[in-house]
């Protein structure tokens, strides 16, 4: 019954996302007017892996028709620079790779002369088949919060740069182009590109700098445009601003290193303790076995 259940389940979904592949849904009229209201283009670089999309394109339409991946998800691949298309043929393939698995060596061992009946195989194909899927999202997850980690620590160098330029007396938009060329780096690669962008729509360099904060998820971008945005719009001076963000910026990274330094101090405390219990079992061990044979 749980074998029928779980070929049928799988047979439907199949079926589904073949359909949807081969007659896309329709875009409904307020997916249309986003589309026609959004933004330009994404600031953030992103590429696709052909190799995956090419091997997974007939399951895409579907996990995007599901709302896959989510917008978080999105701004974690875009701080990564992968493309959502890549992450998804990738969840496919793991996901069909965990399924099939275990069916082949099923088919395999009945070669050979070895049954072990069809319900484990399946249970097995069902539990890699959705740690497969999930995977990837979690991968993703832990490399993008390392990602932000090195963009706020090459932020703070290039607010230095910036508030270094404004005491030499450059402009706002001189000082952020004239910093932003020095780094080097994916993070300095996606702030030069943003603005960039900002010189080829001929808009403000803060407003671009504001998206790029918005669309990777990092608040300290948006806070240090608002902040030029006062000296661009204002006059303000926030040259003092820039270099108290900087050194909070600094003393934040540094908490956090000490926060995670001591997170795994206390994740290696269990296998410190593991293994001085497991030697006093092995020095007591003789003594107990002498007592024991003595009564």
């Amino acid at each position: 019954m749980i074998a029928a259940i779980l070929v049928g389940a799988g047979a439907g979904i199949g079926l589904w996302l073949v359909l949807t592949w081969a007659i896309p849904p329709q875009a409904t009229l307020r997916g249309r007017f986003a589309t026609a209201t959004d933004d330009l283009v994404p600031i953030s670089a992103v590429a696709d892996a052909p190799w995956a999309t090419t091997l997974a394109r007939p399951l895409i339409p579907g996990m995007r028709a599901l709302g896959l991946p989510g917008g978080r998800l999105i701004r974690d691949l875009r701080v990564l620079g992968r493309g959502a298309d890549t992450h998804l043929a990738v969840k496919a393939v793991l996901a069909c790779a965990g399924l099939l698995t275990p069916l082949m060596l099923q088919g395999l061992l009945v070669l050979a002369d070895v049954h072990l009946g069809v319900e484990l195989p399946l249970v097995l194909a069902v539990l890699l088949a959705a740690s497969g899927f999930v995977a990837p999202d979690l991968e993703v997850r832990s490399k993008a919060a390392r990602a932000r980690a090195e963009f706020r620590a090459a932020l703070s160098a290039f607010l230095d740069l910036v508030w270094i330029t404004l005491a030499g007396g450059a402009g706002v938009e001189a000082a952020l182009l004239a910093a932003v060329n020095v780094g080097r780096g994916s993070a300095f690669d996606q702030l030069r590109r943003a603005l960039d962008a900002a010189q080829l729509t001929r808009t403000a360099p803060w407003a671009a700098l504001r998206r790029l904060g918005d669309e990777l998820d990092i608040s300290e971008l948006a806070e240090l445009a608002a902040s030029i945005s006062l000296a661009g719009t204002e006059g303000a001076k926030v040259r003092t601003s820039l270099a108290a963000k900087a050194s909070a910026l600094r003393t934040h990274l540094v908490a956090d290193a000490e926060a995670d330094a001591q997170a795994a101090t206390e994740r290696m405390a269990l296998p410190v303790t593991l293994l001085f219990l497991g030697f006093l079992g092995f020095i007591a061990y003789p003594a107990v076995t002498q007592v024991l044979n003595g009564l």
